[in-house]
């Protein structure tokens, strides 16, 4: 695997349709991916559950499938799969490990509360997450070369309709907390999600449906499509889009806005290079 492509994929946040982020947890029906080195004051439930090398995550690991954790990694409380668990060298769990089926796990683990197993046991060292996670994209997305990866998950960031179900990914250096929710680019909201935090990315799209409990603000474009319902301030600085339906229930603050007509906005409307009314 060429390093380049390892550097570029962790650009994307998406959060797929009917993600979920409530006080204490994100769950969605999906698998979640997690890049190296995020902060994360969530626990995180979903199908197969990734999580890359020297991310700490404050509270549980709950995967339907699959669990595997990259080395050096902390979790605040239980890590469960109903599966197989692959826990990497150094990692450190607080809680329990409860595993329905194969474990293979590395060196110097700690694990607090003891763990379960009923499948069988191997220590070894597993294969690093980063390349586990590229090949599970790959051949997720039916693609032979990692050179092609970047340009297939732009093309699926572009797009409202994504022909393939992309998993719930978080990008390395990422920091959830009960405050803020911080990603280095660009952030894809899928439909009817339900959100507690306040949004901070280089560009923010967020779909159909979408309830956000705080602000959006981005350095690039934000899109804010029909339907859906910010209870907070939208600040962008570049352009602001608030769609057919779209209620912003505080300021909206950017370059240059493009409202449509029966777009609600509450609080105060910033726009020094002009606001434009109309459109979808």
């Amino acid at each position: 695997m060429k390093g380049e492509s390892v550097k570029n994929w962790h650009r994307h946040c998406l959060l797929p349709d009917g993600t979920e982020l409530q006080e204490h947890s994100i769950k969605t029906d999906r698998d979640i991916v997690v890049g190296e080195f995020c902060q994360i004051d969530y626990g995180l439930r979903g199908a197969d559950v990734y999580v890359g090398e020297s991310t700490k995550i404050r509270e549980y690991v709950w995967a339907n499938g699959d669990a595997r954790i990259g080395n050096l990694c902390e979790i605040g409380s239980d890590v469960v799969a109903k599966q197989d668990a692959y826990i990497g060298e150094g990692v450190k769990i607080a809680g329990k490990l409860v595993v329905s089926g194969a474990l293979d796990i590395g060196e110097k683990v700690e694990i607090a509360q003891g763990f379960e197993a009923t499948g069988e046991i191997a220590v070894r060292n597993p294969m690093p997450v980063i390349v586990f996670i590229l090949i599970y994209l790959m051949t997720m997305l039916h693609i032979e070369n990692e050179r092609e990866l970047d340009r297939i998950l732009d093309n699926l960031f572009s797009e409202d309709d994504a022909k393939v179900e992309v998993p719930l990914m978080i990008p390395a250096r990422s920091r959830l907390n009960m405050k803020v929710f911080s990603v280095p680019s660009s952030m894809k909201i899928g439909r009817k999600c339900r959100l507690h935090g306040n949004i901070r990315a280089g560009s923010i799209e967020v779909l159909e449906g979408t309830v956000i409990f705080g602000s959006l603000r981005a350095r690039g474009t934000i899109s804010v499509s029909g339907g859906v319902t910010i209870h907070g301030n939208v600040e962008g600085s570049g352009k602001v889009y608030v769609k057919r339906g779209a209620h912003i229930l505080g300021d909206v603050i950017a370059k240059e806005i493009f409202l449509s007509d029966d777009a609600k906005i509450d609080g105060i409307i910033e726009a020094p290079h002009g606001m434009h009314i109309g459109g979808e």
